[in-house]
């Protein structure tokens, strides 16, 4: 009689039950990649004061830098390792990581990891 009674009271929440355990990815069908999707490319929405930058940084790019001549000691160079610093931590962060860069940019051997590009030897200090 109590079993009756105690099935009748919480059946209502039975019905109601949420299953217990999910997948923790998902169905393997789920995971298969068929070629014929396209993947989208979604470029992240940057700050007015990054595109600014950006801009500025591009002019120097394309019409300074011709002019007068590549004089980097880095790769990536001063100005694309700012502009990516930018693009990836923000305005201020990404300014100051580019000062910092254009303070260390001289001939003096210092101790960084090393590429070989375009016959020269040059100092590799990518973006983290």
């Amino acid at each position: 009689m109590r079993f009756k009674l105690v099935l009748l009271v919480f059946s209502p929440a039975l019905l109601h039950a949420i299953p217990g355990y999910y997948e923790p990815w998902g169905k393997d069908a789920d995971l298969s990649y068929s070629p014929l999707q396209q993947v989208q490319e979604v470029k992240p929405d940057h700050s007015f004061a990054v595109r600014v930058a950006e801009q500025i940084i591009l002019f120097h790019q394309n019409v300074l830098s011709p002019v007068d001549g590549p004089r980097s000691h880095f790769r990536p160079s001063s100005s694309s390792y700012m502009m990516q610093s930018m693009q990836k931590h923000g305005f201020i962060m990404g300014f100051f990581m580019g000062c910092d860069r254009l303070m260390r940019e001289n001939s003096d051997p210092w101790v960084y990891r090393t590429i070989e590009a375009e016959g020269k030897i040059f100092k590799y200090d990518p973006i983290r």
